[in-house]
């Protein structure tokens, strides 16, 4: 088994460090897993990620750097694709640090997928746990809100360079935020591919904790998965994905009762929000404000919705 970890990335240089250390301390048994590369598309960061990966390359010699203008993850991930010379694709984000038997623990469970499903139309999907320790990410405990019933998301994901190429890589219609891999998750169910959950194979999610700051920048991205799930309906205009985009009257109820219509927003909701985390509870403040999340990703939703059939 040859490997090609393919990792876009985008301003995250500080975080980046430590998601390509320990990629370069894996231990693996050689007879399975004969080589492996570390395809890394830079999408045009601003951060000097590319400087600083030319000043110490000398530390990562399974790394191949590649370079685009910024264009989205979507179109990051086909480049990887394109330039991997492996036969099996693993496909994590550039916040996310990993085990040092990450790739052991994909390559075993391919192997006895495969063995199970008497097939190769399968793909290994690992576990993903949120944490706000930068200094020792993989210190956090995996709690019920990691979990993640998705078919087919990037943050962990491996699979045979073969079946992305035959359902069509990603699609660069979304070149904003979200839905590009569970779109192409579409696909591969379609081409009857089996998820094979590896829950051994984990990564830690590394995000800031959440401050007040945060709050415009999430809400362009609610705004933007709102747009980007317009473009998913239209390609596959079935219920599931009207209820994994939120294009629902149900969810038009839900968020717009929670939200009191829109009147608990982040102007309302600040005072409670911040003495929160004064508190020294940033992820509770952050799952409250998703409350007027929601609600702007619904807004956007439907008004995308509209345009689309003007």
């Amino acid at each position: 088994m040859y490997i090609s970890i393919v990792i876009p990335t985008y301003n995250r240089l500080p975080i980046l460090r430590k998601c390509l250390a320990i990629l370069e301390k894996q231990s693996f048994d050689a007879n399975m897993i004969q080589e492996y590369e570390i395809i890394l598309v830079d999408d045009g960061s601003t951060d000097h990620t590319i400087e600083w990966l030319a000043d110490h390359k000398n530390q990562f010699p399974h790394i191949k750097t590649f370079q685009q203008n910024h264009q989205g993850p979507a179109a990051a991930r086909n480049l990887g694709i394109e330039k991997a010379e492996g036969d099996t694709i693993i496909f994590i984000d550039s916040d996310l640090v990993v085990t040092e038997s990450f790739l052991q623990a994909h390559a075993d469970a391919l192997l006895a997928g495969a063995e199970k499903t008497n097939s190769d139309r399968i793909f290994t999907y690992g576990a993903v746990i949120n944490t706000c320790n930068f200094e020792n990410p993989t210190s956090e405990p995996y709690k019920i809100t990691d979990f993640s019933a998705a078919y087919f998301a990037t943050g962990n994901v491996a699979i045979a360079k073969k079946w992305l190429e035959k359902a069509g890589k990603f699609d660069t219609q979304f070149h904003l935020y979200g839905w590009e891999d569970l779109e192409l998750g579409v696909r591969l169910k379609k081409l009857d591919l089996k998820l094979i959950k590896c829950p051994e194979a984990v990564g830690y999610h590394w995000h800031p904790p959440f401050n007040l700051e945060q709050i415009p920048n999430l809400i362009d991205k609610e705004i933007q998965r709102g747009r980007m799930g317009v473009v998913f309906y239209q390609k596959h205009p079935t219920w599931e994905v009207k209820m994994m985009i939120q294009m629902t009257i149900l969810h038009q109820i839900l968020w717009g009762i929670l939200s009191l219509g829109g009147l608990l927003n982040e102007k309302t909701m600040e005072p409670l929000l911040k003495f929160l985390i004064a508190k020294g509870k940033p992820q509770l403040s952050l799952e409250i404000a998703r409350i007027f999340l929601n609600w702007y990703n619904v807004q956007g939703v439907y008004q995308a919705y509209r345009e689309s059939k003007t």
